[in-house]
């Protein structure tokens, strides 16, 4: 299946039936989340997996008791790093350099400009910044599990704060950014599931100059 089938395929599941993903596509499509572009190679988001139905039960209220967070098989929470600190810059060169063989004397310069402009911004900003970084993962993640034929919910509506005092986000240095449960669709029970897919017309999508 190419990705534009498999994207037709795709829907926003708003019912699971509870069947468990086999490990090998969840593994892929993470793979997928971990190779995704991200600024400057940073690579500045985390993906947390949840399969423990406690742990999916105390997060089914702060996600507005969407039922796929506790009917999907595994719950993938992206979190973005809270802020931008020059431990983690450093952390990300050293392990660079090291796996290319590389002396540290080769990004240097480079290492000193990313410093010079993350650390001298809000820790917000860079939260922002981050968090866009997460959903180029994200949406990597959706691709292939749409390539594999893995229903998934895209979710922003949820209490961020909360999510991340029940997994303990914030002693990490992340914050919770979205939510992605996967599992199989409930042909029977999910209104959305043969309705057609409407999107903006490529003549309205696109803009030429």
């Amino acid at each position: 299946m190419s990705l534009i089938e498999a994207l037709n395929w795709r829907y926003a599941t708003k019912k699971m039936n509870g069947q468990a993903v086999p490990q090998e596509k969840v593994d892929l499509i993470l793979e997928a989340a971990r190779l995704a572009p991200t600024s400057s190679g940073l690579q500045p988001f985390k993906v947390i997996v949840v399969t423990n139905p406690a742990v999916k039960e105390a997060l089914l209220p702060h996600a507005y008791s969407q039922s796929q967070i506790v009917d999907c098989s595994h719950l993938l929470i992206f979190a973005a790093w809270e802020n931008y600190t020059e431990a983690n810059i450093d952390e990300v060169f050293n392990r660079t350099n090291t796996e290319r063989g590389l002396p540290s004397e080769a990004t240097a310069d480079y290492v000193a400009r990313l410093k010079s402009m993350y650390l001298t911004r809000p820790a917000e900003e860079n939260f922002q910044h981050a968090a866009r970084q997460a959903y180029i993962g994200f949406g990597m993640a959706i691709a292939e599990a749409a390539l594999l034929h893995v229903d998934t919910t895209p979710m922003e509506g949820f209490n961020g704060e909360k999510v991340d005092e029940i997994l303990g986000l914030k002693e990490k240095g992340l914050r919770s950014v979205t939510l992605l449960p996967l599992g199989y669709r409930d042909d029977s029970n999910d209104w959305l599931v043969n309705l057609k897919k409407i999107r903006q017309a490529k003549s309205d999508f696109i803009i030429e100059y």
